[in-house]
């Protein structure tokens, strides 16, 4: 990867985003690139926390084992997508697992070489509070919505926040390119696989989303689907 791709991939990151060129070549040429098969993760929860990761390009899926050993779908992460950080501030082990639900090619800082960078450009310390505030503001809101929110609401408020962050436009709709699992939307709202099954099933016979092969999913009715997440 030259380092005119590391600068792009930087660039699109949040922790990077607007920041002088300067900064983010420096950051570009001293990151690392791994790269992390179908299937296999980058960390284990539980491990100690120590390298800042960011998604270059592939997919990552965000689990969770709860202390009664249940998983739980945090969220799904692409490109310019930040992995791990929040834990190395916070001097934490990683508090989930990223697993690759596609090739995936990762950019990677050590907790030291992302301290030198933030101590010689300080805007970028400042980004990277900001994001640690956005971090917990968001699992909150989830929270909230697992304890105050209908089922079909959260289910489809879930399915809008991955079409926002990785949809792509078709003839037939806005369609998550990759695998979505019923169990992946169980685990990310909070209900049972059975739930899921029931209410996409009667989605898809009215119409609002289609399934495809490897359990794509396609928005056909999107406004609908808002309707339903924003229900009272």
């Amino acid at each position: 990867m030259d380092k005119t791709a590391r600068i792009a991939i930087v660039e699109r990151a949040k922790l990077f985003a607007g920041l002088p060129l300067e900064t983010l070549s420096e950051a570009a040429e001293t990151a690392q690139v791994r790269v992390v098969d179908k299937g296999d993760v980058v960390f284990r929860q539980g491990d100690e926390a120590g390298h800042h990761f960011i998604v270059a390009w592939g997919r990552l899926r965000l689990d969770q084992t709860t202390p009664d050993g249940k998983n739980i779908v945090l969220r799904f992460m692409g490109p310019g997508d930040l992995v791990g950080s929040v834990a190395v501030w916070r001097k934490v082990p990683y508090p989930a697992t990223p697993l690759a639900v596609e090739e995936t090619r990762l950019l990677v800082w050590s907790e030291v070489r992302m301290m030198e960078l933030m101590q010689a450009h300080p805007p970028l310390a400042m980004k990277a509070m900001n994001m640690m505030g956005g971090r917990i503001e968001e699992l909150q809101e989830r929270l909230q919505q697992v304890a105050t929110q209908q089922v079909e609401r959260r289910i489809a408020a879930t399915i809008l926040k991955i079409a926002g962050q990785s949809g792509r436009k078709t003839e037939a709709g806005v369609e998550i390119p990759f695998a979505l699992s019923r169990q992946d939307l169980a685990e990310m709202t909070g209900t049972t696989l059975h739930t899921v099954s029931r209410t996409l099933s009667g989605w898809i016979d009215e119409g609002i989303l289609e399934g495809r092969r490897s359990s794509h999913l396609v928005i056909c009715r999107p406004h609908r689907l808002v309707e339903i997440s924003e229900q009272a």
